[in-house]
C-alpha cells in the first residue's frame, strides 16, 4: 500500500479517520491524500439520495475548505508528514481541493488509491452514508469504515471473514500489506464450507506463502453476524476485513445481510471491498 484516501471536512470522526490514516501510513511506509470535496453551486443532483446531496451543499461553507485544510495539516504534521502538491516517492501528505459530487469524484480518484478511510455513518440516508457508499460502490477499492469511537491504532490483531466468495479472496489480497505487519491474524467462517470456492485451511496455506501465520476459527453458522463478532472480540482484535455483497446487493438491502450488518450495526473497524 503507498496511498491512503481520505475525503476531508473539518469534523471529529474525519480527525479521527486522519489519525488512523497517517498512523498506518506511518507504519506501511505510505502517503496520505486528503481530499476536500465540495459540490459546485450550478451542478444538478445527480446522486441516488437527493437528501443526502442537499444536506451536504447546506453544510458546505466559503470557509470549509480552509478549516478542512487546517484540519488535515496539523494532525499530517504531528506524524511527521510534509504537506504537499505533487506525488513524490517518499511518503509524504498530499492535500487537493476538488469540485463536484462524490459519485464523480470518487469514481476518478478512488481507483488510484490503496485504500480509502471513511467514517461510520450515524444515519442511514445522511452525509457520511452518501460518501460511504460511494467509495465503496464505485471506487472498487478497500474501504476502511471506523466507528465513532474508533481506537487510534488499528490493524495489529486481524480478523478475516471468510465465506469462500471471490469477493472475500480479492479483499484478503487488497490488504495483504496490513495483513503482513500484524502481530496476530486470525480467519473466521461461520458454518459449513460446502460452497464454491477455497476453504479456510486452504486460506492459511496461501497466507504461509506470504510469512503470514494465521489462526483458524469456525463456528456453527446459526447466527453469522453474531457468531462473527464473538469471535472477533475474543480475538481481541482491532480489525475485520472481508468482502462485500457476495450476494446482490439490493437483496441485502431489502433483506439485510452481513455486508449491511458490517456497515451499518457493527461498532468494530472494518476493511471491506466491493468488485
Amino acid at each position: 500500500m503507498r496511498v491512503i484516501l481520505v475525503p476531508v471536512a473539518n469534523r471529529p470522526e474525519c480527525a479521527r479517520a486522519l489519525q488512523t490514516a497517517f498512523d498506518l501510513g506511518v507504519r506501511l511506509g505510505a502517503s496520505v491524500s486528503g481530499c476536500h470535496m465540495r459540490p459546485h453551486r450550478h451542478s444538478e443532483v445527480s446522486l441516488p439520495s437527493a437528501f443526502a446531496e442537499t444536506e451536504w451543499r447546506h453544510k458546505t461553507t466559503k470557509r470549509a475548505p480552509a478549516a478542512a485544510k487546517a484540519l488535515y495539516q496539523q494532525i499530517a504534521e504531528q506524524n511527521g508528514y510534509e504537506l504537499t502538491r505533487r506525488s513524490r516517492e517518499a511518503p509524504s501528505a498530499l492535500w487537493a481541493e476538488r469540485v463536484g459530487s462524490p459519485e464523480k469524484l470518487l469514481s476518478i480518484f478512488g481507483p488510484l488509491a490503496d485504500l480509502i478511510v471513511v467514517s461510520r455513518p450515524l444515519k442511514i440516508g445522511g452525509v457520511a452514508d452518501m460518501f460511504l457508499n460511494v467509495a465503496l460502490i464505485e471506487s472498487a477499492r478497500p474501504v476502511l469504515i471506523l466507528p465513532p469511537a474508533a481506537r487510534k491504532k488499528i490493524g495489529r490483531r486481524i480478523v478475516i471473514a471468510w465465506n469462500q466468495s471471490a469477493e472475500a479472496a480479492r479483499a484478503v489480497a487488497a490488504v495483504m500489506p496490513l495483513l503482513q505487519i500484524a502481530e496476530e491474524v486470525t480467519i473466521v467462517s461461520c458454518g459449513p464450507e460446502d460452497k464454491l470456492g477455497p476453504k479456510s485451511t486452504q486460506l492459511v496455506a496461501y497466507l504461509t506463502h506470504w510469512g503470514i501465520r494465521a489462526n483458524r476459527v469456525q463456528t456453527r453458522g446459526r447466527d453469522i453476524e453474531t457468531e462473527l463478532i464473538d469471535s472477533y472480540h475474543v480475538a481481541d482484535a482491532d480489525l475485520l476485513v472481508g468482502g462485500a455483497y457476495s450476494r446482490s446487493r439490493w437483496r441485502q438491502k431489502v433483506f439485510g445481510g452481513t455486508s449491511e450488518y458490517l456497515l451499518h450495526v457493527a461498532r468494530i473497524p472494518v476493511i471491506l471491498l466491493h468488485s
